[in-house]
């Protein structure tokens, strides 16, 4: 029978690096003060022999798990796979490791039984990733026995949990505000779907920033995030023949999609309307033109959404000020010349 090789222990890296096993400890957890040539001699060794440190064995010394449970929204769009990327990272930086559950229309009885499951594994804190409404009704659970954050642009805190979010409609005001400056006036939105949040408080900014420079609202049209639901709306507008002098598109991918609709109908980008996307997507510089849009920083929302756990987890005053977004010109907006 082939024999089991044993996983190296604290005291096996010690013997061999010739220090006290807690001098060891410090050492990969980076505290205490030891020579550079004692901290490089214990972490080329514990490197040589493979020693991997033991949460479990962890938890038993410090009652800590280091666990975050992360419930996510289930879609596989930009704005949530990106945002749960970014948790993941903060979570890692900090030290932590995540369990996640991927929700799509969750019941509170699932929600439950997912917040359940993670206090079995003795989380120290959640996050939930709620860019729609369905995955928002979570916070509708009430308090529960660990600190809970969730990140759902527009709501507001309810008992046990905590609200943040980068202020998208902040981005959506800031968009059409640049659109206004240009000498625009007839400014449309080209909404996403309204069952996200995300889609909610976009629309809000555009229709506040109109009010605040009492300009009249264009009706609005409703896609659904897809391409294919711009390209169709951008061929609608084209055949009425009333195009606005600018539009202001709920994300890139649909501003791409409306674009190409416009070009195929000779409608030129910016010279006969200008158009602003959201999100800052990695190829909204590459387009044709490169697209003016509101940047949302994902790694940011992750590191604040951390920082405002762990402080919560600790007792702390925390720092809910929702990120700012930032936005981005480029060639596909100008000035008004009629």
């Amino acid at each position: 029978m082939e024999r089991l090789v044993r996983r190296p222990s604290l005291k096996d890296v010690a013997r061999e690096a010739q220090v006290s096993y807690q001098t060891v400890s410090r050492v990969l957890k980076g505290e205490g003060r030891y020579a550079d040539a004692t901290k490089e001699r214990v972490r080329e060794t514990a490197a040589r022999l493979g020693y991997l440190p033991n949460s479990a064995a962890r938890a038993l010394v410090t009652r800590r798990t280091r666990l975050i449970g992360v419930i996510a929204d289930g879609s596989p769009r930009y704005g949530p796979v990106s945002t749960l990327v970014a948790v993941q990272a903060a979570a890692r930086d900090a030290d932590y490791e995540t369990l996640i559950a991927t929700v799509y229309n969750p019941s509170q009885e699932e929600a439950q039984t997912i917040v359940d499951d993670f206090l079995r594994h003795g989380v120290e804190g959640i996050i939930v990733v709620a860019p729609r409404v369905p995955t928002a009704q979570i916070s509708r659970l009430g308090k529960l026995p660990v600190p809970a954050v969730i990140l759902a642009p527009g709501e507001i805190n309810r008992e046990g949990f905590t609200v943040f979010s980068e202020d998208q409609e902040l981005g959506a005001r800031l968009a059409t505000e640049h659109l206004i400056g240009l000498g625009h006036r007839r400014i449309m939105h080209l909404a996403g779907s309204q069952e996200w949040l995300d889609g909610q408080v976009r629309l809000r900014g555009w229709r506040a920033a109109l009010d605040a420079a009492s300009l009249s609202a264009l009706p609005v049209r409703y896609g659904d995030w897809t391409g294919v639901s711009a390209y169709v709306i951008g061929q609608a507008l084209v055949e009425s023949g009333a195009l606005p002098d600018a539009v202001f598109v709920a994300s890139d991918l649909m501003a791409l999609a409306f674009i190409r609709a416009l070009y195929e109908a000779g409608v030129r980008v910016p010279d006969d309307i200008s158009i602003v996307g959201f999100d800052d997507n990695e190829f909204a510089d590459q387009m044709f033109p490169p697209l003016t849009t509101v940047r949302q920083s994902f790694d940011l929302v992750g590191r604040r959404c951390m920082e405002i756990l762990l402080g919560l987890i600790k007792g702390e005053e925390v720092d809910t000020t929702p990120a700012t977004p930032q936005l981005i010109v480029r060639s596909s907006t100008a000035l008004r010349t009629v």
